[in-house]
């Protein structure tokens, strides 16, 4: 793992969606703390009309995403660009992509952590919905690798981390569209990963349980109040009391786990999907 002033990124770039909070901006902030120049996209809070019913979603505002962008330069005296970002459009995707080919020259390192959620039994789901959960967390990736991987592939080197979750190995009732989505991630990056192998491209996935995200808070509350009738701070207490190490995970471990993939020594981890449970199952 990096130490204090391991600068083994410098020279590279990192493209980050959802970096402006959660895990998305502790990726970002490792990746620079590196040495690495990061652009950052992010849905702000200024499209929520965009929002479908029943999404869960956290998004953050213009002055969160700034913030995030001087954070980065400050925390590794790298370059920081950062937009607004809608992973469910071809041509937000296309933008973002050539704003940070702009200003960096090339994309090195692409991080995916745009993600939503829904609540709702498949009896119960709308198409809208179900589509919408789909294409964010799967669509959404894809299109960012779409764009990024053949440059990867030409230079011949590249690291690519796709934020999936535990989810994708375990169901629940009411997380199928989220489920399957992950499920669906984490099977696009085996992909991914053996269309690179052989161009010094590594794919992984890291499928995190409950972290304690503004968009992991939103979730876990919106299940406390709308399917128990309880605070959400009682149903996060009890979270973190039923995971086995009693503590919910931070992003900051996600982001470490990141950096360490885009080292030089783990050209040989591809193709995996690296757990940060804690020891839950969900």
């Amino acid at each position: 793992m990096s130490g204090n002033g391991d600068r083994f990124l410098e020279g590279r770039t990192a493209m980050v969606t959802g970096g402006a909070s959660g895990m998305g901006r502790a990726m970002a902030l490792a990746f620079a703390g590196a040495g690495a120049d990061v652009a950052i996209g992010s849905l702000l809070s200024d499209r929520s009309g965009t929002v479908a019913e029943g999404e869960i979603a956290y998004l953050p505002g213009q002055g969160e995403l700034d913030a995030t962008a001087v954070e980065i330069e400050a925390h590794g005296d790298a370059r920081a660009m950062a937009m607004g970002l809608d992973v469910t459009s071809m041509e937000s995707v296309a933008t973002f992509f050539d704003a940070t080919v702009g200003a960096f020259g090339k994309v090195d390192i692409l991080a995916n952590a745009a993600g939503i959620t829904a609540e709702q039994t498949i009896v119960g789901h709308t198409d809208a919905l179900w589509d919408k959960v789909l294409d964010v967390n799967l669509n959404g990736t894809y299109r960012a690798i779409k764009l990024c991987l053949p440059g990867m592939i030409e230079r011949g080197w590249g690291r690519i981390v796709n934020i999936a979750s535990t989810a994708a190995s375990v169901g629940a009732p009411t997380s199928g569209a989220y489920c399957a989505s992950k499920a669906g991630v984490v099977g696009l990056s085996r992909c991914v990963a053996l269309e690179g192998a052989a161009h010094g491209v590594t794919c992984n996935t890291i499928s995190p349980t409950w972290v304690e995200t503004g968009f992991g808070k939103d979730w876990m509350s919106d299940i406390a109040e709308t399917q128990e009738g309880r605070s959400g701070a009682a149903y996060i207490a009890d979270v973190k009391a039923a995971n086995p190490q009693g503590r919910l995970v931070q992003p900051s471990e996600v982001g470490t786990l990141a950096l360490y993939l885009c080292r030089e020594e783990a050209i040989g981890v591809t193709m995996q999907d690296l757990t940060i449970s804690a020891g839950s199952l969900w």
